[in-house]
C-alpha cells in the first residue's frame, strides 16, 4: 500500500482522468467502427461517445473500483471496460469484426502518438526534457523543477501518464488470446472461412480464462521492451526502470 500524500493523491487523480479518458476512446473506437461496419448494438447502447458515462455505467467495477485500488495498492492502474457487438454480425462479417477489435488499441496508439508530439512541442519550447531515466510516471520532466510553474508540472505528468497508459493498454489488448482485442483482430490475415473456424474454436468454454492468464504471465516479459523501443522513439538511448 502506497503512503498517503497531497501528492500522491493528485497523481491519482491524473492517473484516474488519463485512464478514464484513454479507455472511454478505446471503446468508442469499437463501437464507431462497429456501426461503420453495419452493426449499431453499441451505438443504440450510447457508446459512439467520448462521454465516460455510459461505458463507466456498463463496467463500473472495472471502470472504477479496480483501477482506484490498483492504484493505492502499487501506484500504477489498470481496469477493464466493453463494448457490446452482435456476435451474429460477426459471424457474417468477421473481416469487419476484426477491424472493430482492432480499433481500440489502434485508438491507444493515437493517443501516446499525441502525448509524444505534446512532450517534442515542450521540449522545442524549452519547457520539458528527458527524465535521466523514464518511470512509467515520468516520462518527460519540466527543465527546473525548483522553479516550474504547476501549470507545466501538471502537464508533464499528464504527457507522461497518457504516453505510458496508452502504450500499456495498446500492447496488452494486442495479445492474440481471447479474450483480448489481438485474438480477434489477427482473423484480419485470414480467409472468411479460416476466421469463422477459428472464432468458433476459441468460443469454447474456459478459453477466455486460460487467455487471461496467459496474458498476465506473458506480459510483463514482454511490455519492457516494446515500452523501451517507445522511449527510445520518444528520447534516442533513454533507459526505463
Amino acid at each position: 500500500m502506497e503512503q498517503l500524500s497531497g501528492e500522491f493523491l493528485v497523481l491519482g487523480l491524473i492517473w484516474y482522468l488519463v485512464f478514464l479518458f484513454s479507455t472511454t476512446c478505446h471503446e468508442a473506437s469499437h463501437a464507431l467502427v462497429a456501426k461503420l461496419g453495419g452493426d449499431p448494438t453499441a451505438f443504440h447502447g450510447g457508446q459512439v461517445t467520448l462521454n465516460p458515462a455510459p461505458h463507466v455505467s456498463r463496467e463500473p467495477f472495472g471502470m472504477v473500483l479496480v483501477p482506484i485500488i490498483s492504484y493505492a495498492l502499487g501506484g500504477g492502474m489498470i481496469g477493464w471496460a466493453s463494448a457490446p457487438y452482435d456476435p451474429y454480425w460477426q459471424q457474417r462479417y468477421p473481416r469487419r469484426a476484426a477491424w472493430m477489435s482492432l480499433a481500440g488499441p489502434g485508438a491507444n496508439f493515437a493517443l501516446a502518438i499525441i502525448a509524444a508530439v505534446g512532450i517534442h512541442i515542450g521540449m522545442a519550447a524549452g519547457v520539458f526534457q528527458a527524465p535521466a531515466s523514464a518511470t512509467f510516471q515520468h516520462v518527460t520532466e519540466v527543465v527546473d523543477p525548483e522553479t516550474a510553474a504547476g501549470l507545466m508540472k501538471f502537464a508533464a505528468s499528464v504527457l507522461s501518464i497518457l504516453f505510458f497508459e496508452n502504450i500499456l493498454l495498446g500492447t496488452f489488448n494486442l495479445l492474440p488470446v481471447p479474450p483480448l482485442d489481438g485474438c480477434t483482430g489477427i482473423t484480419v490475415f485470414m480467409s472468411e472461412t479460416a476466421a469463422l473456424r477459428f472464432l468458433g474454436f476459441i468460443r469454447q468454454p474456459g478459453f477466455q480464462m486460460i487467455g487471461i492468464m496467459a496474458a498476465w504471465l506473458v506480459f510483463n516479459e514482454l511490455f519492457d521492451p516494446i515500452f523501451t523501443l517507445a522511449l527510445n522513439t520518444l528520447y534516442p538511448g533513454a533507459h526505463y526502470r
